[in-house]
């Protein structure tokens, strides 16, 4: 049996507070994980994308600032990380925004590719956008996109639900992309599956997308304990917890308190 612990979609952009990816290495130093898996969309990559691209917030936005503002989340938080798990990343739709850009600008190809986050030089081994990785019979990807008569379809959205998802896949299956926590168990007979979907842990910034009332979606970490075989015990993680835990204090009391400034020393 292993013990896997999940980071859901970080989203790191130019200016995020890099404190609560600290807490997740400081809660893996604890636990101890034989696997940490990052289920995609570690970079936002907001000067690429397609929903604001000619708009007023597009305007400063710049592709370097969005790669650099991941390679600092790296430099600050990765030498917390002392426990010696094996790293892998699925990489997200806004990674792949970078891609997409030199697919339709051709005199890149070559010159600018995924590398240039990084995540490799800290140990991470990656994984292709929407290319599942199975471990220890836990199937992991960005999303899922098998549709109801089992064939693989083109899609921006994954799956609508955890119980589809997992119904679909006919395995146990964990996706990010969805802002949230949804949770569904299938049993069959002498086996049970897990459809997870946790697409969120960035509880220190707003996502301006999601509107006024879709900000107090849940933000958190997934310890999946006792994997053998697809089943496991889960642990769900908040912020909240993390930030009780390693700060000392509620995360309302850290946001209303802390700068900009101090968020950014809290994570060195």
């Amino acid at each position: 049996m292993t013990t896997h612990l999940v980071i859901p979609d970080l989203q790191i952009k130019p200016g995020s507070p890099l404190v609560a990816l600290v807490w997740a290495y400081l809660y893996a130093n604890d636990k101890k994980p034989d696997r940490i898996i990052q289920i995609g969309d570690w970079g936002d990559m907001p000067s690429l994308s397609s929903y604001d691209r000619g708009t007023c917030k597009a305007e400063g936005r710049r592709v370097r600032r969005d790669v650099d503002a991941v390679k600092l989340s790296l430099a600050v938080a990765e030498p917390h990380l002392t426990h010696p798990a094996r790293k892998d990343l699925t990489y997200g739709n806004h990674e792949e925004r970078l891609l997409r850009y030199v697919n339709e600008h051709a005199e890149l190809e070559g010159f600018v590719d995924l590398t240039c986050f990084g995540f490799e030089d800290y140990g991470w081994n990656t994984h292709e956008f929407l290319k599942p990785v199975e471990i220890d019979g836990v199937r992991y990807c960005h999303y899922f996109t098998r549709s109801a008569n089992g064939k693989v379809v083109q899609s921006k959205r994954g799956m609508p639900s955890a119980a589809t998802q997992v119904k679909r896949e006919m395995m146990s299956c964990i996706a990010g992309h969805s802002q949230g926590l949804d949770i569904h168990v299938q049993q069959l007979q002498d086996r049970r599956y897990w459809g997870i979907i946790a697409g969120s842990y960035h509880p220190l910034q707003e996502e301006g997308y999601l509107g006024p009332q879709g900000q107090k979606h849940w933000n958190g970490i997934v310890l999946l304990q006792e994997v053998e075989n697809g089943d496991f015990s889960p642990i769900f993680v908040s912020a909240e917890y993390l930030c009780r835990r390693y700060q000392g204090v509620t995360l309302e009391h850290f946001l209303k308190t802390a700068t900009d400034l101090e968020l950014m020393r809290a994570s060195v």
